[in-house]
């Protein structure tokens, strides 16, 4: 089992910053790609940045230019720092990770996990 806890959430004034963190820990081989996410309609999640495990970025057009994701790998890490915010990025911010996790009748799979969110809320 694989858990992710996010954290760096908060309350900011329109053009401030953030730093969101993801730690994933547990019983995991490896990460493939690590993204955050936001809520969509009908319980889905849309994309806001990802970063695969060569470190090849992809964001939303409404992230390019102001939010920039990373990721530590000797920390099974991902970060996501959000600048000039506006009041339309409030949302909850989710982690994703697509895991290499041990298994039982195969040597490995691979798992999507995800964590429980950490509110961003920017007042304008």
């Amino acid at each position: 089992q694989v858990q992710l806890v996010e954290s760096g959430g908060g309350l900011v004034q329109a053009g401030g910053s953030l730093r969101l963190s993801c730690q994933a820990s547990g019983s995991l081989l490896s990460i493939n790609t690590m993204g955050w996410y936001r809520r969509a309609p009908g319980n889905e999640r849309d994309a806001v940045a990802t970063i695969s495990i060569g470190g090849v970025t992809n964001y939303v057009d409404s992230a390019k230019g102001r939010f920039t994701i990373s990721r530590d790998d000797a920390k099974n890490a991902v970060y996501l720092q959000m600048n000039n915010l506006k009041p339309e990025d409030t949302d909850l911010y989710i982690c994703g990770v697509e895991a290499i996790v041990p298994g039982g009748d195969v040597p490995y799979y691979m798992q999507n996990y995800w964590g429980e969110g950490t509110q961003v809320t920017v007042a304008s």
